[in-house]
């Protein structure tokens, strides 16, 4: 299936690495231009580098999202060579703390950069896809959205806060031409594995079923689809991307 995002530019909030990294390398696959975006310099010029090298075409926009400034600075500099079509905000960071570990700066900072962060890119960059006609705005959210422990409680609220925020965003673009919807991942590749604590042996005993943990390029496949013309009647919705973790029938 080609799913032909040629013309289009796409934003990919903290692809310096991971899944954005991933997602970065597959549009520009794809056919578009992209934006490569993090805080660390010689990372993004590493992943820009690599899909140049790959036939892609790729920018970099440095900045801290954390802050209205440096979330302005990152929307000029991606919109210095024309508009953004799509935008995935993708970045975000949980912190390894209990319910008794957790201040309120915690829960505060966690909400700050993992739902504050989205909402400033897309008070930058929607409004112009909402003039145009078109655009695609694809959150990344989580499992532990709708099902979470009782460890890393403030990043599991603000997984919640950004499902429910692509769902109004929706609401608030129907008939525009924009959607907006949420990819969610499960336990994702090697990287995840140490943050979370797990070695490789505990992949078969994953409560998915697939036995396995996901590969960054899957998560990347999905977010594909929703930008393409295949995706026009998806809005509002969640694609679990999980092998199965959460199991529900709606």
């Amino acid at each position: 299936m080609n799913i032909n995002l040629n013309g289009k530019r796409a934003l990919i909030t903290g692809s310096s690495a991971g899944l954005g990294e991933a997602i970065a390398k597959l549009l520009a696959a794809e056919g578009a231009s992209v934006v490569v975006h993090g805080r660390d310099r010689t990372r993004m010029e590493r992943v820009s580098e690599e899909i140049r090298e790959a036939g892609g075409e790729a920018i970099t926009a440095l900045g801290d999202l954390a802050t209205d400034e440096g979330a302005a600075e990152v929307a000029r500099s991606a919109t210095a060579d024309g508009p953004i079509d799509i935008l995935v905000n993708n970045a975000g960071f949980y912190r390894a703390l209990s319910w008794t570990d957790a201040s309120p700066e915690d829960w505060s900072e966690a909400y700050n950069v993992n739902v504050i962060s989205g909402v400033r890119m897309i008070q930058h960059l929607v409004p112009a896809m909402r003039k145009r006609g078109w655009g695609r705005v694809i959150t990344i959210g989580g499992g532990l959205a709708v099902q979470p422990m009782n460890t890393y409680p403030q990043y599991s609220a603000t997984l919640a806060a950004r499902h429910n925020l692509a769902v109004s965003l929706a609401r608030e673009l129907k008939g525009t031409g924009v959607t907006s919807n949420v990819v969610a991942p499960g336990v994702i590749g090697v990287k995840t594995m140490k943050d979370f604590g797990m070695g490789p042996n505990e992949a078969e005993t994953l409560p998915n079923d697939q036995n396995r943990y996901g590969k960054p390029e899957e998560i990347a496949g999905a977010v594909a689809y929703l930008c393409s013309g295949y995706a026009e009647y998806i809005c509002g919705a969640t694609i679990r991307v999980d092998g199965g973790l959460i199991r529900s029938a709606f």
